[in-house]
């Protein structure tokens, strides 16, 4: 079963929790993967899910569909892609984790994209494009390594410059065995 946005879901930060969370009704409660520290001002105070965030609900959705992800962590990875747009402190770009592409490309929000450094490859969704650099999402469950010591981990952001950007294709991803057959 699939998660449908509803207006009477609200933002709020619960301080026990020290984590924004999202009031989905029903008893159903979700705790965003996004750090205290990395949260804007905004997110300390009661907000309702607004138009905006269903419609970028519905693109992230859509996006991370051929993911092989359950339906449940897509849920969540839409979930956590649409706080993170709304309120993430914005980042500095930290590029020199990852290699430059020569297809490289200036991405949409809910654009698949790759990032490749020494340790592998890693997928990942465009939260927001700022121009020269994206803010983008770990997309996969597997912790995604940046040096010897540094991972990120699913659902955690990144900002890195476009030219780091790889397209995420289907046919890229099939001979990993990252997307789901669908059909």
């Amino acid at each position: 079963m699939m998660l449908k946005p509803n207006y009477a879901w609200k933002w709020y930060f619960d301080a026990e929790m020290t984590s924004l969370m999202l009031d989905l009704g029903q008893n159903m409660v979700f705790q965003v993967g996004i750090q205290q520290k990395h949260l804007i001002p905004d997110a300390f105070t009661e907000a309702s899910f607004n138009v905006d965030d269903a419609a970028l609900f519905q693109t992230f959705i859509e996006a991370i569909q051929p993911l092989s992800l359950s339906s449940a962590r897509k849920t969540e990875l839409a979930l956590n892609a649409v706080a993170a747009h709304r309120f993430h402190k914005p980042l500095l770009p930290k590029s020199w984790f990852f290699h430059t592409q020569e297809d490289a490309f200036s991405p949409e929000t809910g654009s698949l994209i790759e990032l490749t450094n020494d340790f592998g490859k890693g997928y990942f969704i465009v939260i927001e494009n700022a121009g020269t650099a994206s803010l983008c999402m770990l997309a996969e469950e597997k912790p995604f390594k940046l040096t010897e010591t540094k991972e990120m981990v699913f659902c955690e952001s990144i900002k890195s410059m476009n030219d780091r950007f790889s397209l995420l294709t289907e046919e890229k991803v099939y001979k990993n065995g990252h997307f789901a057959m669908v059909g």
